[in-house]
């Protein structure tokens, strides 16, 4: 019996053309993009990611960062003043599995928390090619279960991430139903990369568009995948089952190469009878709401992701 449609959101004010400032963005990001990737060893990719973020961010006076330990795992409790009692989120963070740290997401997630009104920890899971599959998802789990064993309470957890932390939440929420363990209350994804095989049309019909994703022949997924085919679920969730997933936000940008990732996903979660939502949003590009406070689009993305955390938490709390 299929289940309820998944819910596509075009926002207000967003159907047509982007700001002129996203605009602006776009055209700097695309000049930026190839260039500054070209010929770059992964080790000075890492050290120019976490740079240009550290460089970058701004972290809203309201929040406090609190460095964690999470069964020898570095993390960070990221707490906003307005943080609900019992309402938590565990953030994995993207960056194809190969890059990606505390340092880089550390803006983004803490207007996550403070939009969704909740403590929220963000983990340094260890990254390919260094340590490949199941590395990632073992130290989800961990942190997943750390929470538990925290005294966090599975109705007031959240889980969710970006690229390929979006990916590697809906790999969780796999492993963790496959196991019979409780579920979180909904997860939320956005740009997330569910397909490792990058066969989804986008990734051909929209590489001059995207202006922050390189050309897919430079991603390099076998480096995560290791020893396991491309199409494990546990590696590309869009191959698995998705039957009695929680509920889930997704959010993507037109312009994205990875935009068949996002949709395929929302099909297949509504087929498999999934309380499902996505927004697409008209002229932005991948994670482009780790933009915000600069892009308003960024910011206004974000607080629809907190009222939908806020939504869910509250009904299972």
């Amino acid at each position: 019996m299929a289940g309820p449609r998944p819910a596509v959101r075009l926002e207000d004010g967003f159907r047509s053309m982007p700001s002129v400032r996203a605009q602006l963005i776009q055209r700097i990001m695309k000049d930026l993009r190839d260039a500054s990737l070209a010929g770059v060893p992964l080790s000075e990719r890492r050290l120019k990611f976490d740079e240009a973020a550290r460089r970058g961010i701004r972290i809203p006076s309201e929040v406090l960062v609190r460095p964690a330990v999470v069964d020898g795992m570095p993390a960070e409790w990221i707490e906003p003043a307005n943080a609900t009692p019992g309402h938590f989120i565990l953030y994995l963070h993207g960056g194809g599995y190969t890059l990606g740290s505390l340092d880089t997401h550390r803006g983004l997630v803490a207007r996550i928390a403070l939009a969704s009104r909740a403590r929220l920890l963000q983990i340094d899971y260890r990254l390919a090619p260094e340590h490949p599959f199941p590395a990632a998802l073992e130290d989800a789990q961990k942190a997943y279960h750390w929470m538990l064993w925290q005294g966090v309470p599975v109705p007031g957890l959240v889980l969710g991430g970006d690229s390929a932390g979006g990916g590697l939440a809906l790999a969780t929420a796999l492993s963790l139903r496959d196991a019979g363990e409780a579920l979180p209350a909904a997860l939320f994804l956005l740009s997330p990369w569910t397909d490792l095989t990058i066969s989804g049309p986008s990734a051909r019909e929209r590489l001059d568009r995207d202006p922050v994703l390189s050309s897919p022949s430079e991603w390099r997924p076998e480096e995560y995948a290791g020893l396991e085919p491309l199409t494990h679920p546990l590696i590309s969730p869009l191959f698995a089952d998705l039957e009695d997933l929680p509920p889930m936000l997704i959010q993507v940008g037109t312009e994205e190469i990875l935009f068949d990732d996002s949709t395929r996903l929302a099909e297949m979660a509504h087929a498999a009878g999934i309380d499902a939502t996505i927004e697409i949003w008209e002229g932005l590009w991948h994670v482009f709401q780790g933009f915000a406070p600069y892009l308003p689009e960024a910011q206004k993305a974000i607080d629809s992701i907190g009222s939908y955390i806020r939504m869910h938490l509250e009904e299972k709390t």
